[in-house]
């Protein structure tokens, strides 16, 4: 009798045996069930879709205390041998549940107990017989003769088509049964004309061979180019020369609002078909660009961090942009980095991977450095742009308006009077981060967080950024009961106030987390700024990076002090990529571009040294002061999290499952209240693992979850484990 091992998602950290469904032969089970299809099987009280990972003929639980399979819901497997293997190794690199894991590499739809849906019929085409046919002999039926005219035009429509000429899909059926159109799975023909790819400068070329020559072997590249170098036009030329191989190729980019601009980008160059995936996508989207990867009728898929899990049967390159961003590591749950998945997947599928950005991480560039990443640069701008010209502008004891200084003002007028845009820059959203009582000290802090709550004036609220608990804005202060309440501190939402009162003649465009809240906003947003008229542009890092303004001539950073002091050690690392990218988006094109970095610090040695000598050298100065310090890239880094209702609970369960282990030449700190101790009603401590070989801090951290999964929790306690983390809140 076969046995079936079966991942399912569950916080327990091992697979699970079943018996094949009851009422089929051995022959037919062999025949029906392999490796990679979901499954529905019964686990505890619930019914949960699982997904065999191996048939074989031993287990170790007894017979009599196995559970059948429900059903197969797949007639083939979802997840080819290959995921599977990357899924598996994931799971004991991030230490996390193995039925999660796979769960995450498939579509919402699959996620659910119902067998997969064919994929919604997209395009419909004239017939033969509906060419020669009479649209009066249809009568009285109006909308089907306008239908079939259009047709007889056309000869080929897609739903989208259909809908903005005001036709309901059911208007088909009846031309359908009469044999006029029927259903076709073709796209339509490509009515656009490709762009032709520009020629490229000495250093473009330089990196376009060099990956070319790694096609069809494994090879990772960093490419290092300063903001504006062309670096999306390497890879353009790079896919192209992965599609004439017949290969896929996977383009990772890390912000959601970045994708539809991709994809119009790539649009403008290829005639091969492209999926889009981001977890934004409705199921019934993610589930058909899914499908089209699977099938690999689309030959380039763009997405975010999610699909690097995708399935991709000919992959044959990955382009991981902007690799140094946050966004490409998972924040909860299932807690991966999707740069260094796409590194293990590159190998796997034997093709390169090109890791791009102006800031490289400092593991990254450690890896180019080491040689065991082919480093490739790019230091001249595209076309005829040249580098803007960074300002350091001392604001002690300056005059400010809504955190804009008066200097700083004068020069956004001057540029705007010119005909050109200006950027204006602050990571922080809302109206202000503090509400004090100027009376008798009072702040307004979050009741669920050891946290401020932010002002955001527009809705008359108070809310906290870290648990979104939100409450009514009060006009008097709670403890004296005096209304001299004062909002202390600048946010996108003030900056946005505060320059309307001066150049409210000239249009401003917010573009944060609070106004691209609903579906298209962002859209439209950039839209009203990419037809170059003059106007302001205040936002967070959403305009910082992937976006090319060619009339913004001048960026003004607001606040770039609390980046610099940061208390996290990777904070001066990440004030400096800030900047940079910030900066970048300054002088594109054929105008020069400033960029005034407004500080109360202009002393500071690394902001000097990043203004002066540019991001690589600080970098390299920053590696060799982790080197000192043994933090990593020079040493390896892991974060067990707990949290429960009681902080007490928490340091125990800490304390329990530290207590037998023994680490060779690394430090185990903790139980230590983390950062944030209390984040949404929950008390939170973490143990720190820091070990001079990747090999040891696996070993520790198996036999800490061994450990962890014998302890019995308390007071609701939920643990995790976070691999190379990136910060430790």
């Amino acid at each position: 009798m076969p046995f079936l091992e079966l991942a399912i998602p569950s916080p327990l950290r091992r697979c699970f045996d079943y018996l094949p469904p009851k009422g089929e032969t051995e022959a037919e089970q062999q025949a029906n069930i392999q490796p990679g299809m979901r499954v529905l099987v019964p686990f505890g009280r619930q019914t949960l879709v699982g997904v065999v990972l191996v048939i074989k003929t031993e287990t170790s639980v007894p017979t009599n205390k196995l559970r059948a399979v429900k059903s197969v819901l797949d007639t083939e497997p979802s997840l080819s041998p290959e995921l599977l293997k990357l899924c598996q190794w994931a799971a004991n690199y991030y230490h996390h549940p193995i039925g999660d894991v796979i769960s995450q590499a498939l579509p919402p739809r699959l996620r659910q107990a119902k067998p997969p849906r064919d994929p919604v019929v997209e395009y419909w085409q004239i017939t033969e017989a509906g060419t020669t046919f009479d649209p009066t002999e249809l009568g009285r039926a109006k909308k089907q003769i306008s239908l079939l005219t259009l047709f007889q035009r056309e000869q080929k429509l897609s739903r989208d088509q259909l809908k903005a000429d005001g036709f309901s899909t059911n208007l088909l059926k009846p031309l359908i049964e009469k044999g006029l159109i029927c259903e076709t799975s073709s796209p339509l023909p490509p009515v656009r004309h490709t762009q032709t790819p520009p020629q490229l400068n000495d250093e473009q070329q330089v990196a376009v061979d060099a990956v070319s020559e790694k096609l069809g072997q494994f090879a990772p590249f960093l490419l290092e180019g300063i903001t504006g170098s062309g670096k999306t036009e390497v890879y353009l030329q790079l896919i192209a020369a992965c599609i004439a191989q017949g290969r896929q190729a996977l383009v990772l980019i890390p912000e959601i609002g970045l994708g539809p601009q991709t994809f119009s980008r790539f649009e403008q160059r290829f005639l091969e078909p492209m999926a889009l995936l981001h977890s934004a996508m409705n199921d019934g989207d993610r589930l058909r660009g899914w499908q089209a990867a699977k099938s690999g009728s689309a030959q380039i898929v763009i997405g975010t961090r999610s699909a690097i899990l995708a399935a991709l049967p000919n992959l044959g390159l990955i382009i991981v942009d902007e690799e140094h961003d946050l966004s490409y590591k998972q924040q909860d749950s299932f807690r991966y980095n999707a740069r260094d998945i796409a590194v293990k997947r590159a190998a796997d599928a034997s093709c390169p991977v090109l890791l791009g950005s102006a800031t490289p991480s400092l593991e990254t560039l450690r890896h180019a450095i080491d040689g065991k990443y082919h480093h490739l640069q790019l230091w001249q701008r595209a076309g005829n742009a040249t580098e803007p010209e960074v300002e350091v502008q001392d604001i002690r004891d300056a005059e400010l308006h809504e955190g804009i200084s008066s200097l700083s003002l004068a020069r956004i007028q001057d540029r705007l009077k010119a005909g050109e845009q200006v950027m204006v820059f602050l990571n922080r959203r809302g109206y202000a981060p503090v509400m004090q009582c100027h009376s008798c000290g009072w702040v307004a802090e979050c009741a669920h967080c050891d946290a401020r709550m932010t002002v955001h004036f527009g809705k008359r609220s108070l809310r906290c950024h870290h648990c979104d608990f939100s409450q009514r804005l009060p006009s008097y202060c709670p403890d004296c009961g005096k209304d001299e309440l004062e909002h202390k501190g600048p946010g996108t939402e003030r900056l946005e106030m505060g320059l309307k009162q001066h150049i409210g003649h000239y249009p401003i465009v917010r573009i944060d987390r609070d106004t691209t809240a609903n579906k298209g906003a962002l859209q439209s947003l950039l839209a009203s700024v990419q037809d170059n008229k003059p106007c302001v542009l205040v936002g967070t890092q959403m305009i910082a990076k992937g976006h090319h303004f060619p009339n913004v001539t001048l960026v003004v950073i607001v606040d770039i002090d609390t980046a610099l002091f940061n208390p996290d050690f990777r904070g001066v690392e990440r004030a400096s990529q800030l900047l940079v990218q910030v900066a970048g988006r300054s002088g594109r094109a054929e105008k020069p571009g400033t960029v005034i970095v407004q500080t109360h610090s202009p002393d500071h040695v690394e902001l000097n040294s990043l203004v002066q000598r540019g991001y690589h050298a600080t970098a390299i100065d920053l590696l060799n002061e982790r080197h000192s310090l043994m933090l990593p890239p020079a040493s390896f880094m892991a974060v067990v999290r707990a949290e429960s209702s009681l902080l007490a609970s928490t340091e125990e369960f800490l304390r329990d499952i530290r207590k037998d282990l023994h680490p060779q030449g690394g430090r185990l700190l903790g139980p230590i209240a983390a950062p944030m101790t209390r984040k949404a009603g929950r008390y939170r401590a973490i143990l720190l693992l820091l070990m001079p070989e990747r090999r040891e801090l696996h070993r520790v951290l198996g036999l800490l979850c061994e450990q962890a999964e014998k302890v019995k929790a308390k007071n609701s306690l939920r643990w995790t484990v976070d691999v190379d983390p990136v910060d430790l809140y």
